[in-house]
Formats: structure tokens, sequence, C-alpha cells
């Protein structure tokens, strides 16, 4: 049996707005990945191979983690702040405010990119195509794989195993934390998803206010 394990990046710059200002690690990030990195030395096996995303976020969290990786650019995340603004501007949907208004937008950007309403920097179908693509060649039996990747990559990671809908996809993004760990078994070419939205490293009681989704 073999299994994959989907880490999202640590907390990045939240309150930017756009890509490039996003893509680095907080303070708190760097802390996250640090923790999350003991935590997997004290307690998983040795991974067989380690994958990250190319974005710097993702390179930060597996620096930050302790560990070296093969980068690929299928772990990269969907462009969020261009979807963002050109449903803004086509559709008159207004930017999020704040964390509490994700549950509304995130299902507003998936609707209107599936239609090719909106594109970003990749058609939608290109996007769905290369997660799916990631996902056949990382389902290799009797190998452990690591995988430090985003919140959009490991919700479509589930719409794949569980047949999810647009919808469930777009929702099931919202509670993905900060560092969490995502579990897949790799059993007779088939995959199963074994764990979700993990966060081990953050249970002490001095960590209480570590646990981020933004």
């Amino acid at each position: 049996m073999g299994e994959i394990v989907l880490v999202r990046h640590g907390q990045a710059n939240s309150a930017a707005t756009d890509e490039a200002s996003y893509d680095r690690l907080s303070e708190l990030g760097f802390r996250q990945a640090e923790w999350l990195g003991a935590w997997m030395r004290d307690h998983e096996a040795p991974f067989d191979h380690v994958l990250s995303g190319t974005l710097r976020r993702h390179r930060e969290t597996v620096q930050a983690m302790g560990f070296e990786a093969d980068e690929d650019a299928r772990l990269n995340e969907i462009d969020y702040y261009t979807l963002s603004q050109q449903l803004l501007e086509r559709h008159g949907v207004p930017l999020p405010g704040g964390p509490d208004d994700f549950a509304d937008h995130m299902p507003r950007i998936f609707a209107a990119w599936h239609a090719a309403e909106i594109e970003g920097a990749e058609p939608y179908e290109r996007f769905e195509s290369r997660v799916a693509e990631m996902l056949e060649e990382a389902a290799v039996p009797g190998r452990r794989l690591l995988c430090v990747t985003s919140g959009g990559v490991i919700g479509m990671v589930l719409r794949h195993l569980l047949d999810l809908d647009l919808m469930r996809l777009a929702v099931v993004m919202l509670p993905i934390q900060n560092t969490s760990i995502h579990r897949i078994r790799v059993r007779g070419g088939r995959v199963f998803l074994s764990g979700f939205n993990a966060t081990p490293h953050l249970d002490p009681p001095d960590r209480a206010g570590a646990r981020t989704f933004y």
C-alpha cells in the first residue's frame, strides 16, 4: 500500500490584494511549517519522495519544514486574484472584504470560471486536468509521497476522489487550514481518502492561536 500526503503551505501574506504580494510566508507561516516538519520527523515514517509547487510560499514551506523537494508546477494554486478581479469587472461581484466573505465568493468564482466567463491564467479545464494528471502519476503502490501545495489543488484532488460537484468543491476548500495534512491511500491501482485537514502539530495549548485559514 502506498500513501500520498498533501500539505497546504503555511500562512502567506493574507493582507495582500494581488498574487505577487500574497506569495510569501508570514512570520507565523514559517513557524507553522517548522512545527509541522518537527512533528513529521517525530511521528511519520520516512518519505520516498517529496514534491512541491513552484510558488515561493511552497518553497518556503518545504525549507522551513526541513525537507528538500523537487518542484512541479501542476501543484500550483489557482490564479485567485486575477479571477476575482475579472469577476468584479465582468459581473460586478465585489472582492471579499474579509474571511467571512469567502464562503459566498469562492463558489461564484468557480461557477464563472467553469462557464468560461472568466479565465485567469489558465482555463478551468486545464486546472482540473493537471491535478488529475498529477494524482494519477503520484499514485504509486508502495511509495510514500509528500506534496506541498495549496488549498485549491487539495480541493480539486478531493473532487476527483469523492466525485464532488463544482459547488461542493468550492465549499470544501474553505476550511482547509495552513500546514494541514491530507492523506490518500494507494492500493491495488486505486486511491482512497484516509485523512483530511489534520493539524496535530498545532494541538499544544500554547499554539491555540496559530491555526489559520488565510
